[in-house]
């Protein structure tokens, strides 16, 4: 496996402490210890569930890639795009609802956005790659 991804991937597990973490923020979003009106808590939940959905997605692409026998640089680059993709999503959930009382989602909403690009770059860099693997494996 690439070094450059093997590093990206510790890292990325480590991260999952913090996803962690945002867990137990959620529980005293919902209990009220937080206050947090309804748009912040639909954009919470969403950003933690997203963070995660995509972490792992992330770690099954690289894992993927690299058994598949894939190319380096092409399956690196793809999971390094979805890897992104779970960075910029959740950022972009969270931050766009700061705020007292935010009454419709701010600018960092982009955010989400520039995440999905990033995620659909990713799958598809790493889905053409893997399956030229296999169609060379043939």
């Amino acid at each position: 496996m690439n070094p450059v991804l093997t590093i990206v991937l510790g890292i990325t597990l480590l991260t999952v402490v913090g996803i962690a973490f945002g867990g137990t923020f959620l529980l005293r979003v919902g209990n009220g210890s937080v206050p947090a009106n309804d748009l912040q808590k639909t954009f919470f939940r969403a950003g933690h569930a997203h963070a995660g959905v995509l972490v792992t997605l992330g770690l099954l692409v690289a894992v993927l890639g690299h058994v598949a026998g894939a190319s380096p640089a092409w399956a690196t680059g793809g999971a390094i795009a979805v890897l992104t993709a779970a960075i910029f999503i959740p950022a972009g959930f969270f931050l766009s609802v700061l705020g007292p009382n935010p009454q419709r989602p701010g600018p960092m909403m982009a955010s989400v956005w520039i995440g999905a690009t990033s995620l659909v770059a990713g799958l598809v860099v790493s889905g053409v790659a893997v399956l030229a693997a296999g169609i060379t494996a043939l």
